[in-house]
């Protein structure tokens, strides 16, 4: 893991000392990927950068940085799982790869497979390519989405980073908000690639390639979900080889590594397989901890850490640590992003930054193996649909009578979103129950919710909206948490579930033996009891929740209400009377709006930092002014 940025530039107006400049500036910004040393190339047109957080080939002082023969040079943020094999193949066709650092393979590989190289690649990465013989740049992101790259052009100038805040620290003359991306954070609490919330800035979406050339841009897709169904489920012995590999290859590294674990299957399993395939290893087993008790895990994760053989740390999370911990991560990695626990999640990385450098996590298995509450709901909306008009209606009364709770993923909280939308298309039903801020409420706001195309086969519904979770939610959100919020620490996170092996053996499970009746991950649970007591498989899903509704109405009350009166959020156009009736709704527990006021609050924190980076660029520009006077 590291992070990479880099300026390719044609325009004669942009010198090399002021592409090197502005590549320092993006990676001072990232300093906090990577505390292993750094690296810097520099050619008439090109100025590349990377800092590195050495988990493989620690031996040797080797930023992911790398020159090879041609003129093609390769930065790399990530971890190649098969670099080994892909080592034998190279020298089998005459390339000699003597570095230990894992993406040294990709130059090589390119120059053998040309435009199809990632296509031979297993592991995570987001990339940047430079082709001399061709002035081509390649930006390159894995399957899953697992790691993040940002781009913008301008003119004959093109820019890239990690993270959205170095970006800007090269591009500050263009920063405005896009409105078609503030629309899309809003409604879904985070930007969906290849949007961001800046205009010119765009993301890569999850296995693509984007090729800059001085003819144009393309994009290419160099992987893409598969389609194909089995007509029965497999044995959980033909799964059993695929995962324990995958768990293998990713914890396959020179440093010492930790496990996220919760009380939940998918940590709890991973965790498993971890101890199984590695059974010499001394693991360490983080753990979230909340005051609250239908929010705590811990005493389910402790029992499984001892039962296990894990040392067990747990890390307490109160309303106390949210403002100050959403700051820095709001201006450090310089995007909003609306998963209230991104806070926990950065505070437990915090803490296993002491100790290791890599933290597995479960990751994905609801995604792949169907675990989510909506996909019960899209099984069974149909039937709800159908029902008279009247029962529809005393359905709806006696739901809407249930009263707001604080507790943890409630029934009533679930029923709730269940009868919205049972007039739309099953995809659309699906955005709806999913949103953060509900269409209504967006409109009051003064935003136009954003569109979608949702056609689809509704026959194939559960593969369509388990397809749309993979490369939306999942790589844009989820992986943008654990990516942001670890690398924050020095820490990297890797998922097994979303090795290409298991992403492309739970594609092909049939619908049953992922939802079937009111179960869901049929087929996973039924792998698990290889791994792990009963009680553990069956438990209800739960999954990390914050207790934002109530720290809503105590602790953190008067520190929500100023960002949501704030001038910021009204610059954006975001009708601030509408978000304080929004608030006064949420007190007076007429609806549980907590995950609709954090959006706007993680909003109006982000338009703070991008208003000090505006004033920054004044002084700078004041600087310079005098300077030439």
């Amino acid at each position: 893991m590291c992070g990479i940025c880099g300026i390719v530039s044609r325009d004669a107006g942009h010198p090399r000392p002021h592409l090197e400049q502005k590549a320092r500036a993006m990676l001072a910004a990232l300093a906090h990927r990577g505390p292993h040393g750094d690296a810097f190339v520099s050619r008439a047109n090109l100025a590349m950068a990377t800092n590195r957080l050495a988990i493989r080939g620690v031996d040797q002082h080797q930023p992911p940085l790398l020159e090879y023969e041609g003129g093609v040079i390769v930065a790399c943020n990530g971890e190649i799982d098969n670099h080994r094999e892909l080592r034998q193949t190279l020298a089998d066709a005459g390339h000699a790869v003597t570095l230990s650092t894992d993406v040294a393979v990709l130059a090589p590989l390119y120059l053998e497979k040309g435009l199809s190289f990632l296509e031979h690649v297993h592991g995570v990465f987001a990339l940047a390519l430079w082709d001399n013989r061709h002035q081509r740049l390649i930006l390159a992101r894995d399957r899953a989405g697992e790691r993040h790259l940002y781009y913008a052009v301008f003119g004959q100038t093109v820019y890239y980073a990690s993270e959205l805040a170095a970006l800007v620290k090269a591009c500050k003359p263009e920063l405005q908000i896009d409105a078609t991306g503030l629309a899309q954070y809003v409604r879904s609490g985070y930007c969906p690639a290849p949007s961001s919330p800046l205009k010119h800035i765009h993301k890569v979406k999850p296995g693509e390639m984007v090729v800059i050339e001085p003819t144009g841009v393309r994009h290419l897709r160099y992987w893409d979900f598969p389609a194909q169904k089995a007509t029965s489920a497999p044995s959980p012995r033909a799964f059993d080889p695929i995962f324990r590999e995958a768990v293998r290859r990713q914890s396959d590294i020179d440093v010492d590594y930790g496990v996220l674990l919760s009380g939940g299957i998918d940590s709890a399993l991973m965790t498993a397989v971890a101890r199984s395939v590695r059974p010499e290893k001394n693991i360490n087993a983080y753990c979230i901890r909340f005051s609250e008790s239908s929010f705590d895990e811990g005493h389910h994760a402790a029992q499984l850490a001892r039962d296990l053989g894990c040392n067990f740390v747990p890390v307490n999370v109160g309303a106390q640590d949210v403002p100050r911990m959403l700051r820095e991560l709001v201006r450090a990695t310089g995007e909003p992003l609306a998963d209230p626990a991104w806070i926990p999640l950065s505070l437990v990385t915090r803490r296993a930054s002491q100790d290791v450098r890599l933290l597995l996590a479960g990751e994905g298995a609801d995604e792949l193996f169907g675990g989510y509450p909506t996909y019960l709901g899209a099984r069974w909306a149909s039937h709800y649909a159908n029902l008279p008009p009247p029962i529809k209606a005393l359905a709806q009364r006696t739901i809407d009578a249930l009263p707001t709770s604080d507790k943890k993923v409630t029934l009533s909280f679930l029923l709730k979103r269940f009868i919205l939308g049972h007039e739309l298309d099953g995809l659309a039903r699906h955005l709806l129950w999913t949103a953060n801020v509900q269409p209504a409420w967006q409109r009051r706001l003064g935003l136009e919710p954003p569109t979608d195309d949702t056609q689809h086969d509704a026959s194939r519904l559960i593969d369509t909206i388990q397809q749309y979770d993979f490369g939306h939610s999942l790589p844009d959100a989820l992986m943008a948490k654990a990516d942001r919020g670890a690398m924050l620490h020095g820490v990297e996170i890797r998922a097994p579930f979303l090795d290409q092996s298991v992403i492309e053996f739970a594609a092909t499970l049939p619908r049953e033996a992922r939802v079937r009746g009111l179960t869901t991950k049929v087929f996973l649970k039924r792998y698990a009891l290889d791994y792990l007591p009963k009680a553990v498989v069956t438990r209800r899903k739960r999954g990390l929740s914050v207790p934002l509704a109530s720290w809503l109405r105590g602790p953190l009350r008067d520190w929500a209400h100023a960002h949501l009166a704030s001038g910021e959020l009204a610059a954006a156009g975001i009708d601030t009377r509408a978000a304080q009736a929004l608030f006064a709704e949420h007190q007076a527990r007429v609806s549980d709006h907590a995950r609709a006021i954090w959006t706007l609050v993680v909003l109006s924190e982000w338009l703070q930092w991008l208003d000090s980076e505006r004033v920054a660029q004044a002084v700078e520009e004041e600087q310079a002014l005098a300077r030439q006077s």
